[in-house]
């Protein structure tokens, strides 16, 4: 015979007074966010906040170009919150970086693209893993610059985009020399032409 269901009445349930605030920010941020697995998207951000660690969640809402396709892929946005989150480090463990993206909902086939464009060990520069991930938003190395200044600016939204001479001339470089058909001397007189 099955025990009677165990009734509760009001006082015996506590609600922590901090939980409504904590689930408006919560929707708040999926919301924005739009992740395409919300189940899993959630698991990630509730484990981010137990661990005081910076959550996986756009700072605005991204609405998609008419040429956009609605699927799960890599965004100006969604980069930026992997660099909030892995920037700390200056190298970054692939299987900590394959997590930040699982998080995210973005195709693994993505994220081994852009690890087979150099040659990462078990380790990458977060730097480096950031050019190529502006590459493949941008198509052209000046729009992977674009994306890049626009990601790495402390500038408000809508501003110049500015970012330290020293950061563009090495993410330049390296996309250059990644693309293979910009010469050296073209990529050092381009460098120092702005840099005056």
């Amino acid at each position: 015979m099955p025990l009677p269901e165990t009734m509760f009445c009001a006082q015996q349930i506590q609600i922590p007074p901090e939980l409504p605030d904590i689930l408006k920010q919560f929707t708040k941020a999926a919301v924005r966010t739009q992740p395409h697995d919300v189940l899993q998207w959630a698991a990630a951000y509730f484990s981010a906040l137990s661990k005081g660690e910076t959550l996986p969640v756009k700072e605005r809402i991204e609405m998609p170009l008419a040429t956009e396709k609605t699927d799960a892929r890599l965004t100006p946005e969604l980069l930026k919150i992997l660099h909030r989150q892995l920037s700390p480090k200056d190298m970054v463990n692939v299987a900590e970086l394959k997590e930040k993206w699982k998080h995210l909902c973005l195709p693994e086939e993505q994220l081994n693209t852009i690890l087979q464009l150099d040659d990462f060990g078990e380790e990458v520069e977060w730097m480096k893993f950031l050019a190529l991930g502006c590459s493949m938003l941008g198509r052209s190395l000046l729009s992977s610059m674009k994306h890049a200044c626009e990601i790495l600016t402390k500038d408000p939204e809508g501003g110049a985009a500015r970012i330290p001479f020293e950061t563009f001339s090495f993410l330049y470089s390296y996309l250059a020399r990644i693309d293979g058909e910009i010469p050296e001397e073209k990529t050092e007189a381009f460098l120092h032409g702005i840099k005056e």
